[in-house]
């Protein structure tokens, strides 16, 4: 099996940090790609646009293979950097980070300031609502008119039993019937089905899926 895919979020949360009169902001977000992130940064910006500096940290895709960061003006490596090193080891993708300060009148020094973003994104993380990322197959299963409903209840009630997510049907000339499951359990959900069916219906495999679940 390949590794476990990076996690996400599943909302948007913001926390307030104060330390030496500065007060640190930390609005993190989920971003589906770059411009999804552009877009919450430029929405801080606005909100807070009398704030000194508005940092911030993104990492993208599937296999959190977009990644980068600003310092917005603090000192190179304070802000930015660390704040993508918290996502990092948080495993989290397809979230962007901003963190607005407001100067408070005392310098905090190279180490102060990385303490600060850092601790700031860390609040921001322990706050949020992480969803893990699976692999799914979407199975499809057609059947004759008169059968859609005992194979439609069989597949909702595997779904619900297996973590799977059962598809709404589609009729035409025949019943079309389907679901996403966990790669895992592929071959569970077809020795069931041809136990309910003594082996007159086989799933079709359609396309691998990511998916984000609680």
């Amino acid at each position: 099996m390949p590794p476990d895919l990076p996690s996400t979020v599943a909302a948007p949360v913001s926390v307030e940090l104060e330390i030496k009169r500065s007060r640190f902001l930390a609005h993190l977000s989920p971003a589906a790609d770059l411009s999804a992130a552009e877009t919450v940064i430029a929405r801080c910006r606005k909100e807070h646009w009398e704030a000194r500096h508005h940092c911030t940290a993104m990492i993208l895709g599937t296999h959190a293979d977009q990644q980068r960061s600003s310092d917005d003006g603090e000192p190179a490596g304070t802000a930015g950097s660390p704040m993508l090193d918290v996502l990092r080891h948080r495993a989290l993708t397809d979230v962007v980070v901003v963190v607005t300060r407001y100067f408070g009148g005392v310098l905090l020094g190279a180490g102060g300031l990385v303490r600060a973003y850092s601790g700031a994104v860390s609040q921001a993380c322990d706050a949020a609502t992480v969803l893990r990322r699976e692999r799914v197959r979407e199975l499809v299963v057609d059947v004759p008119h008169a059968e859609a409903g005992r194979v439609g209840a069989f597949v909702h009630s595997w779904a619900a039993q297996h973590r799977a997510v059962a598809l709404d049907p589609e009729y035409g000339a025949s019943a079309r019937l389907g679901a996403l499951v966990r790669l895992d359990d592929v071959g569970t959900f077809e020795a069931d089905l041809a136990a309910l069916t003594l082996g007159a219906v086989t799933a079709l495999h359609g396309e691998v899926r990511v998916v984000s679940v609680p």
